[in-house]
């Protein structure tokens, strides 16, 4: 596993990039962990470069579905069943990983954005 520091923001994308192509990776395996490593520098490195107060992962999703008149139906093949998608909007339950890119990939929402709510998941 050839992982190093994110130093540029060349690394930075090429790490965006990485985790991409292991979104799918089952936590116990070597693409698994390797996803979670990247993950940290990935955040670590936003820390330090990007402080910038984003908006909840929340909010950038109620804005997205206003600003497309999305409902939660629509919201459901990038959640899960309805009801996680309240959970969410409600702050109940934490955007994981998959739902992170699928949300970004269909809806465009900047995966920074959606990210913030792990860094801040600490603050609480």
């Amino acid at each position: 596993m050839d992982i190093k520091p994110i130093k540029t923001d060349a690394d930075y994308r090429a790490a965006l990039e990485e985790i991409e192509t292991l979104m799918m990776a089952d936590p116990d395996t070597p693409e698994g962990e390797k996803l979670d490593v990247l993950v940290t520098l990935v955040e670590a490195y936003e820390r330090k470069h990007y402080p910038l107060d984003l908006p909840d992962p929340v909010e950038a999703i109620k804005f997205e579905m206003e600003q497309k008149g999305l409902t939660v139906k629509d919201l459901e093949p990038m959640i899960g069943k309805s009801n996680r998608v309240y959970e969410v909007l409600n702050h109940k339950r934490s955007l994981t990983l998959k739902m992170i890119w699928r949300l970004h990939e269909q809806l465009g929402i900047p995966a920074e954005s959606l990210i913030k709510q792990h860094v801040q998941d600490g603050h609480h």
